[in-house]
């Protein structure tokens, strides 16, 4: 970079220079450690660009289509028409940067075959919702078009039921509740979302805590179900933070230390992810018209950390 280029916001002086790239695709880039300048990483996009020879690696794009995968799927239901599995938390639902492979829609495409090609467009075929890649629990594909377009309607009318089983840093009070709120993209840090006053999108979950381990008056952990009726975006994890209780293990949500006897709760389970599963999914079948309920237990490091929670406690 040229003297005369130098002095302005580091984003948007490469985007100038790179007209062929987004300042949100630089943006990126540089948080993911892609840019360096004289051989010195840069990952603030809001610093000042500095004269130099700056050095951007770009990685290679994505197919367009994903690829089959041969990958073991917990099969709870399946006809013709949709697939109901109980996907495993680290698995990401479809692919995207980070998640290439091994997600869902690679089992599915292997699982499936050809039916299930173009359902839904091609980068996401059969999907009509989503788990956070480190959360578990039921989710269910479309394997046809008619079904497709069924499943989306009842998530548009939030005809679903859907329960999630949460172990919590303390937890919410009161014991029993509903959050309604606004939640959008945060305005202090675009990878989470947030409560906001204005702008965002209603979210609304119902909660109950199921069990608490510690001081009855001051739990230092809790079970809590919670029951979607919308469904955003980090909806939950974002709502039991809002109420000072957030999953444990949550690598964006969980700040603050749950105490020694809980971490040492955590580190016994081999908790690495946020404690949450999604435990029911519930719904008419969109052909057929059956009424379909699922449900699923704990995986193994949460009951675990459950567990654990209920012996040193």
């Amino acid at each position: 970079m040229a003297a005369q280029d130098a002095g302005g916001r580091l984003d948007k002086t490469l985007a100038a220079l790179a007209p062929d790239m987004s300042r949100a695709r630089l943006q990126a880039l540089i948080a993911a450690g892609a840019l360096s300048l004289n051989d010195r990483p840069l990952t603030d996009a809001s610093h000042k660009a500095a004269a130099g020879d700056y050095v951007l690696l770009v990685p290679a794009p994505i197919p367009a289509e994903p690829m089959a995968q041969d990958i073991p799927l917990s099969v709870l239901f399946e006809d013709e028409h949709l697939i109901v599995i109980d996907k495993p938390a680290g698995m990401a639902a479809h692919p995207a940067p980070g998640s290439e492979t091994g997600t869902l829609v690679n089992a599915l495409l292997f699982h499936c075959g050809a039916s299930l090609a173009g359902i839904g467009g091609v980068a996401r075929p059969g999907i009509v919702h989503r788990l956070d890649k480190l959360t578990s629990g039921v989710m269910v594909a479309a394997k046809s078009g008619a079904a497709h377009a069924g499943l989306s309607a009842l998530f548009a009318r939030h005809d679903i039921e859907r329960v999630y089983l949460a172990l919590t840093r303390g937890a919410p009070s009161p014991r029993r509740g509903t959050i309604a709120t606004q939640i959008g993209r945060s305005p202090n840090d675009r990878k989470k979302m947030a409560v906001l006053r204005a702008g965002g999108r209603e979210a609304i979950t119902h909660y109950a805590v199921e069990a608490v381990f510690g001081p009855a008056e001051r739990p230092l952990a809790a079970r809590v179900a919670c029951t979607l009726e919308t469904g955003r975006t980090h909806q939950i994890r974002v709502h039991l933070a809002s109420k000072g209780a957030p999953c444990l293990g949550d690598p964006l949500y969980g700040a603050g230390s749950p105490a020694t006897s809980v971490r040492e709760a955590m580190m016994a389970a081999g908790l690495e992810r946020q404690a949450l599963h999604a435990s029911v999914l519930g719904f008419v079948h969109p052909i057929t018209g059956a009424v379909l309920r699922f449900e699923t237990p704990l995986p193994p490091d949460m009951a675990a950390l459950e567990a654990a929670l209920s012996e040193k406690i």
